[in-house]
């Protein structure tokens, strides 16, 4: 697989903030790729600078094997989907998606055919002669959708472009994004601080930090092998158990428990002494005598499909554990002692 985007050893400064620290990555030809990451991260600096909207301070950003810097933006083969639409209110649903290729100077029966032919794409069809204010706002997504790719971009840049719509209508988005992806086969680069995103659409996901990339791989790297303490408490939920590592060896580690208990684990990396264990809590289960660990039931949280129990270790630290809820789910009152049994194989010890 080509490579639509290299951005090599980039670095953002505004007077005496770094924003963005040596970052580097690749992301390949119609791939779908996000950066994740809490609120100032520098994942939507990173996707503005690529975009032309920012000046790299140091580094370099290439499109498709060509170095950007002395680019304007309306000359790189990217476009933008917003986080507010910015559609114009006074024009009509096809002129808005038109309204780029007419900058461009298409012909008016071209630029309004090939309009069409994107506004059929988002399931738009039947809504091209009304104004953005008689749509709801999955629709003036999708208009904004059009608009952008209506001039066949090479690249398309989305600034959490889902953020404003409702849970169900998010979700729904979600599938049809990444259909419309898999479909024009256009390199999307998607920019999300929602982990859920992340995970169900992404090709690859780049985890951010502070200016950093913490890591990158696809989501079944990023949750089953995290590198670090801040990806694992960043994607999802994960028990963070404070362990004694007494052993490692060819990227293997033998840990002491609370209570005593040793265990084999993968590890990140991290040198012998205290550590952190990484456990996600649905791979852990309730056992009433023996398991890797005692503890006792807290609180039971009834969550629809899923059970969370609360349960806490002698020490004092508290473990979450999932269990899938049905009717034969025996559920532990508070105050129960119980056994926590881990999972082979779903235990990682961190870096920090």
């Amino acid at each position: 697989m080509s490579n639509a985007v290299d951005i090599r050893s980039v670095v953002k400064r505004y007077a005496t903030f770094t924003a963005l620290h040596g970052v580097s990555l690749t992301i390949g030809d119609n791939e779908f790729f996000t950066l994740l990451g809490p609120s100032g991260c520098g994942k939507t600096t990173l996707l503005r600078m690529i975009a032309g909207f920012e000046d790299v301070t140091e580094g370099q950003i290439l499109l498709f094997g060509q170095n950007i810097a002395g680019l304007e933006p309306n000359h790189r083969p990217v476009n933008t989907v917003f986080q507010h639409y910015a559609l114009f209110p006074h024009m009509s649903v096809i002129d808005n998606v038109a309204f780029g290729l007419k900058m461009k100077g298409m012909e008016a029966a071209t630029r309004r055919r090939r309009a069409a032919e994107v506004l059929e794409r988002v399931h738009l069809s039947s809504f091209a002669d009304r104004l953005p204010s008689q749509l709801s706002g999955g629709q003036q997504q999708r208009v904004a959708l059009a608009r952008a790719l209506a001039p066949e971009p090479k690249v398309l840049l989305l600034d959490e472009p889902l953020s404003a719509l409702d849970l169900k209508l998010r979700q729904a988005m979600r599938v049809e994004l990444k259909q419309l992806q898999e479909d024009t086969g256009i390199t999307f680069i998607f920019v999300t601080h929602d982990q859920e995103e992340a995970l169900t659409m992404s090709d690859r996901i780049a985890v951010m930090s502070a200016g950093h990339v913490q890591q990158i791989g696809t989501a079944r790297d990023i949750y089953e092998a995290p590198v670090n303490r801040f990806v694992a408490d960043f994607i999802g939920e994960t028990n963070l158990l404070e362990v004694e590592v007494a052993r490692i060896e060819g990227g293997q580690a033998q840990v002491i428990l609370p209570g005593g208990h040793r265990l084999a684990c993968a590890a990140a990396g991290p040198s012998v002494g205290r550590q952190h264990l990484s456990i996600r809590p649905e791979r852990l289960s309730l056992v009433p005598k023996g398991g890797n660990l005692e503890a006792v039931v807290e609180r039971v949280v009834y969550l629809g499909t899923d059970l969370q129990i609360l349960a806490r270790l002698d020490g004092g630290t508290e473990m979450h554990v999932r269990l899938q809820n049905s009717t034969r789910t025996e559920v532990p009152a508070p105050g129960t002692k119980v056994g926590l049994q881990i999972e082979e194989g779903a235990a990682r010890l961190l870096a920090d």
